[in-house]
């Protein structure tokens, strides 16, 4: 049964695909919890949607990266009120690791894996308690492949989808759903279309939140990808890293 969820937490929605997770839940009614590092820009984003669409919108302007600030947003979850969290905030780094700086890596891993793990864990037993709620993380199809030149990024997202599938499982016929949203190639902006490899940012947000709220366990948006995804299951992982190799060396060689 579909979920329609009457407040919602959303972290890096100052921008990108979290800016349209933000704006699309608000147009929907849903009132809002809106994280990211820039408050000048989450202040901006809940003016201009308090405005269009009358829904209340609480403004968190902090680094998920810091202990202290994510700690913040965890008590705003255990408060129990957010119905829908979103776990959008996320980034990744390209280029060869052994040449990236190790720190900017493992400021990667605490954002994309350790601030999801530890919000989802504060807003869960709320939503179970109450038997109501979901979940919706951002993943990618980076985490079905081989993703040399990404390799920390890939390495994320594929912590991401299967930790997602797991906790769909966990709290299944709990009235709880969690979802991994997998995008692919996504136009951050929006006034550029969708292509032969690249999906809309506001497509991608309107996928994922209609997959939680449908109880989904995996959101792929976009029919190519849809179709791609079976291909990068069955295909032999030697076949999968020589691709990515060539794609890498030849990206590499663009530099």
């Amino acid at each position: 049964m579909r979920q329609g969820f009457r407040t919602a937490l959303v972290t890096g929605a100052s921008s990108g695909i979290g800016e349209s997770f933000a704006r699309i839940l608000a147009a929907r009614g849903t009132d809002l919890v809106v994280v990211a590092r820039r408050a000048d820009l989450l202040d901006r984003l809940a003016r201009d949607l308090v405005e269009r669409h009358r829904v209340a919108v609480e403004v968190i302007a902090a680094d998920l990266t810091d202990p202290a600030a994510r700690g913040e947003v965890a008590e705003r979850l255990r408060a129990g009120a957010v119905e829908l969290l979103v776990n959008n905030a996320g980034y990744g780094a390209f280029g060869a690791f052994a040449e990236l700086d190790l720190d900017d890596q493992l400021q990667e891993i605490e954002l994309n894996v350790t601030a999801l793990v530890r919000l989802t864990h504060a807003a869960l037993p709320a939503m179970l308690e109450r038997g109501r709620g979901g979940v919706l993380n951002v993943a990618s199809m980076a985490g079905f492949a081989p993703s040399p030149g990404s390799a920390t990024y890939g390495a994320t997202k594929a912590y991401v989808a299967s930790f997602s599938e797991s906790l769909h499982a966990e709290v299944a016929g709990r009235g709880v759903h969690v979802t991994a949203l997998c995008p692919g190639f996504t136009r951050t902006d929006e006034e550029q279309g969708a292509g032969l490899l690249w999906t809309r940012r506001a497509d991608v947000a309107a996928a994922g939140l209609d997959a939680v709220a449908a109880g989904r366990a995996l959101c792929v948006p976009g029919l190519q990808y849809k179709a791609a995804l079976p291909a990068l299951r069955v295909l032999p992982r030697p076949l999968l890293r020589a691709a990515a190799t060539r794609v890498w060396r030849q990206a590499a060689d663009t530099q």
